[in-house]
């Protein structure tokens, strides 16, 4: 992987990234049993807990999955 850098002073671009990876530390921890051990649970913080059950205040405290499903169906809708 190659990290994003953006120009000397310009933090923004990070920013979602950063809040992210704070999260995930705060609620899944950082020390794991083996690689496979680490792919599983971030696996299933990721796909299980996060995106579908999480709610985000950002997304009017509605899960990730919950936001999109409303807005196929407006589109559909549309």
């Amino acid at each position: 992987m190659i990290g994003s850098m953006s120009r000397r002073g310009n933090c923004y671009d990070n920013a979602v990234v950063e809040s992210f990876f704070s999260t995930l530390k705060q609620e899944l921890g950082e020390d794991f049993d083996s690689h496979e051990h680490a792919r599983r649970q971030l696996f299933d913080y990721i796909e299980v807990f996060y995106n579908q059950r999480r709610k985000h205040s950002s997304l009017g405290y509605k899960s990730p999955a919950q936001f999109e499903r409303i807005n196929q169906s407006a589109k559909v809708a549309a």
